[in-house]
Formats: C-alpha cells, sequence, structure tokens
C-alpha cells in the first residue's frame, strides 16, 4: 500500500456526494442554529424584520466560519478537520440579560461589542487554554452542560405558553378596576376637590385570567410538534433520526399555517438575495463589563470546543497536536469577532454534527466545507429568515423542550461517568454549582442591591455554576482534569 495515500479527513468526494453529505450536516444543525438568533432577537424586542435578519446573519457566518475552521487558513486557524460551525447555547443567558436590561438597536450594538471584544481576547488566550484543562475534569463540564441546559428550559416553556411579562402575562388588570382607578385621578385633580392626590406610581395589581396566555390550542400543537419528534426519533432510522427536531418544527409549521396562526406577507416582501452587511444596527459599543462577562463565557466554549475536537481526532484517525488545537481555538476566537461584525453571536463546534461524523463514518472535512457553503446560500436568501421568524413561537416550544432538554441530558450523561461512590466530594460540587447555577431562573432579582455594573455577570446562572464548579472542584478535589477526562465527555456529548 503507497504512503502516500491521502487521509480520510483530507480526501475530496465527489461533487454529488460532497453536497448531499454537507446538506445533511446542515439539516442536522439547523434547529439549533436559529434558536438564538430567535431567543436573543426577540429578547431584544427588535421589529420581525431584524430578527429575520438576525437568522439570516447566523446562518451566513455559521457558513462561513464552518469553512474557514474545516478548510484551514494559515497555520494559525482553523482545526482542519470535519467540524460544522454554530452559535453556542452557553451565551444565550448573558445576552437575553443584556437585551432585556438594554432592549432594541443599543442594546444589539452592546451585545456585539462584548462579542467583538470577547473574539479578540480569544484569539490572544486560546494557546493558553490547554493548561487550563485540569480545571474542568468531567464532574465540571458534566455540571455546567447540565445547567445551560436546565436554564435554557425556562426560554423552550415560555415559548410554549407565553412570556411571564407583557401582552401574554397570565393575568391582566381587570378594566373596571382601571375605569375606577382613572376616574378617581380625575376626581381629584378637579379644581376644588378634597380628595387628596393619587400617589405617584400607584398602579393596580393584575387579576384578570389573560386568554391569551397559555391557551389549550397552543399546548394542543406544542404536544403534537413534541410527539412527531418522539415518532421519528424512535421508529425512524439512521439520518432522519438525527434531524427529528427538524421533522417536528416543519410539521408544527405546516399545521400553524394551515389554522391560520402564519403569516407569510413578510417572507411574500422579502428579497430573493441580499448581502450580509456588517454593523447592521450601528457601530458596537464596548463596554468592559460586558466584555468580561463575554470572556468568561468563550473560556467555557473553548473548553468544550477542546473536549469535540480530541473526540473528533479520535473518530476520525488523526492525532490533535498542540498546534492543531490552538489553531481550532483560535478560530472560535475568529468566528466570534466575525459574528460579532455581521450582527451575530459566539461560535463553537456543535456536538450533534460531531455525532453524524460517527454515525456517517465520513470523515472527509471537505463534507462540512460543503456544508458550509450550504449555509452562506441560506444566509444570503432573506426568504430563508423571514420564514423562520414567521414561525408561532409556540411550534419552536415543542422543540424547545426537546432541544434544550437534550442539552441537560448530555450533562447528566457526561456526569454518570464520574465517581460519586468513591469520591462522595464530586456530590458537592455537582449540587451546590446546580444551586447557584438555579438562582437567577428562581429569583431574578436577586442583585438588586448590587451594582448594576455587574447585572450581566451575576445574572446568568451559567457563569454563576461554572465559576462555582471550577472553585469547588479545586477545594474538593484540587486540578485533577486531562485530555482523555475531556475527550471521553465530549464522546459521551455527541453520542
Amino acid at each position: 500500500m503507497s504512503t502516500t495515500s491521502t487521509h480520510p479527513v483530507d480526501e475530496v468526494l465527489p461533487a454529488p456526494r460532497l453536497f448531499t453529505l454537507g446538506l445533511q450536516h446542515v439539516l442536522v444543525m439547523y434547529a439549533g442554529a436559529i434558536a438564538v438568533p430567535l431567543i436573543v432577537g426577540r429578547a431584544l424586542q427588535l421589529e420581525p424584520a431584524d430578527v429575520a435578519f438576525l437568522i439570516s446573519a447566523d446562518l451566513f457566518v455559521c457558513g462561513i466560519v464552518s469553512i474557514l475552521q474545516s478548510m484551514g487558513a494559515t497555520q494559525w486557524f482553523g482545526i482542519k478537520l470535519p467540524v460544522m460551525m454554530g452559535v453556542t447555547f452557553a451565551a444565550v443567558g448573558p445576552m437575553v440579560s443584556m437585551a432585556v436590561a438594554n432592549p432594541g438597536h443599543e442594546g444589539a450594538r452592546m451585545i456585539f461589542g462584548a462579542i467583538i471584544g470577547a473574539g479578540v481576547i480569544t484569539i490572544v488566550i486560546a494557546p493558553f487554554v490547554s493548561r487550563m484543562l485540569r480545571l474542568f475534569p468531567p464532574v465540571v463540564t458534566g455540571t455546567i452542560i447540565l445547567v445551560i441546559g436546565v436554564t435554557l428550559m425556562k426560554i423552550g416553556i415560555n415559548w410554549i405558553f407565553g412570556l411571564p411579562v407583557g401582552p401574554t402575562a397570565p393575568k391582566l388588570v381587570n378594566p373596571d378596576h382601571a375605569a375606577w382607578l382613572a376616574s378617581v385621578r380625575e376626581a381629584a385633580g378637579a379644581a376644588g376637590s378634597a380628595l387628596p392626590a393619587v400617589p405617584q406610581g400607584l398602579a393596580l395589581s393584575p387579576s384578570v385570567p389573560n386568554p391569551a396566555y397559555a391557551p389549550l390550542s397552543n399546548i394542543l400543537l406544542s404536544l403534537a410538534v413534541l410527539a412527531v419528534v418522539i415518532g421519528v426519533a424512535r421508529y425512524a432510522r439512521g439520518f432522519l433520526s438525527n434531524i427529528a427536531v427538524l421533522v417536528g418544527i416543519v410539521f408544527g409549521g405546516v399545521v400553524a399555517a394551515g389554522l391560520g396562526l402564519m403569516h407569510f406577507e413578510k417572507v411574500a416582501n422579502a428579497a430573493w438575495f441580499a448581502p450580509i452587511m456588517p454593523f447592521h444596527f450601528g457601530m458596537p459599543i464596548f463596554d468592559p463589563i460586558l466584555i468580561v462577562t463575554m470572556v468568561l463565557v468563550m473560556i467555557v466554549v473553548m473548553i468544550e470546543s477542546t473536549g469535540m475536537f480530541l473526540a473528533l481526532g479520535e473518530m476520525t484517525g488523526r492525532k490533535v497536536t498542540q498546534p492543531m488545537l490552538s489553531a481550532g481555538l483560535r478560530m472560535d476566537g475568529l468566528g466570534t469577532v466575525l459574528g460579532g461584525i455581521f450582527n451575530t453571536f459566539p461560535y463553537t463546534s456543535f456536538s450533534q454534527n460531531v455525532g453524524l461524523v460517527g454515525v456517517t463514518g465520513v470523515r472527509s472535512r471537505f463534507v462540512c466545507v460543503a456544508g458550509g457553503v450550504i449555509m452562506v446560500a441560506l444566509g444570503l436568501i432573506p426568504k430563508m429568515g423571514a420564514l423562520v421568524e414567521a414561525l408561532p413561537t409556540v411550534v419552536l416550544g415543542g422543540a424547545g423542550i426537546v432541544m434544550f432538554g437534550m442539552v441537560a441530558a448530555t450533562g447528566i450523561r457526561i456526569l454518570s461517568a464520574v465517581d460519586f461512590k468513591g469520591n462522595r466530594n464530586n456530590l458537592f460540587v455537582v449540587a451546590i454549582s446546580l444551586g447557584f447555577g438555579m438562582i437567577p431562573v428562581v429569583a431574578p432579582e436577586f442583585h438588586i442591591w448590587l451594582p448594576k455594573a455587574i447585572g450581566p455577570l451575576v445574572d446568568s446562572g451559567i457563569l454563576l455554576a461554572s465559576i462555582a464548579a471550577v472553585a469547588l472542584n479545586l477545594v474538593f478535589n484540587g486540578a485533577t482534569g486531562d485530555e482523555h477526562g475531556l475527550r471521553e465527555a465530549a464522546l459521551s456529548a455527541e453520542a
């Protein structure tokens, strides 16, 4: 056998096969790719056209970064393995906190400024992250991923029933009470009135059930989507079972359209082609606290990526060297910088696509290059973004239960390999860290008396849990992580 034969990772497959396999990768990651721009765009209270633009921008940059990661861009960027890049769910919590505190275009500019700043710092610190592996054994990585899933579940549940504030709040102010209060204000303000003025800021408490919150039709549609996802995952075989969530979303969209819940005017008005322009919302705002918040997120992302790269190296038969690892992590940083410039979010390797490499047995990195080209093409078609934006959130809710629940289940799977019997201290690491992660979910106003500047930093259960898990593991176990543990955790995650 010739010693100069091409390694399977570097094999260029025929164009039709490249397209088909690349499309498989796109379909596997599509549901996860569109979730984050929908979540953040709606948290920013952007117009539907702007949310659709965020989706298009996300698909476009997903493609660009996947191509660069798989192809390589000089010796400094790109691991040159079959990697599909997508927006990380780890950044959702902090970005939603920033969006709620600063809605609209200004909030978007602050988020993108934080992302660009964090991306630049990530590029600089990428070579040093491998020295931090000892801080992230499976008990830490499993706990962090579990908390990411648990905190995201709140979003999926709100997609089904409605947001607890605003037009879909569970209860509304009684209109009779509102009319009475208005008449009292008017009477108190009349000339010569003996009535005392209504105190400033006095408001009525909502007491009437809101018909727009958790209507039975929404619950049934979400359950139908969930049932389709479960049915496809249970009875379909091979590739189709890997896109069960996407099949459920498509089914829900068809049903919603049939019920008149989807409106296609904006889809019809959207262009067939439009470039993704940088700084769509204006020049970014660079806030130091927000940048620090996103840097902490990116450290977690890089540790997660390291595990994925090591697992992928094992699956493809190509040893991941230290320079390759550094180049892959730098690409995480460069992808995040590009994300901030082109109005989207931090990037990481998608575990479901790593899993697809194992399912198909196809190790060629050019398959992911082809997938990246398809993503770029989709991002340049505004009608695609408008179509996704038109989906009722109730359809996404049924799929969100699965999507975010699978993230939590992945964390549990990683923790299942942790020694809890021989080392009871690991129980303390998981228990206390999970508690810290739940603080912003259960008591969202807990930082009311803390300095407002650090709000985004402490408002993320993911960051609180990450810091707690690393610190507690150091206290109880010391620095015990290694490449083997991270690789095994990643293999558990992609499985």
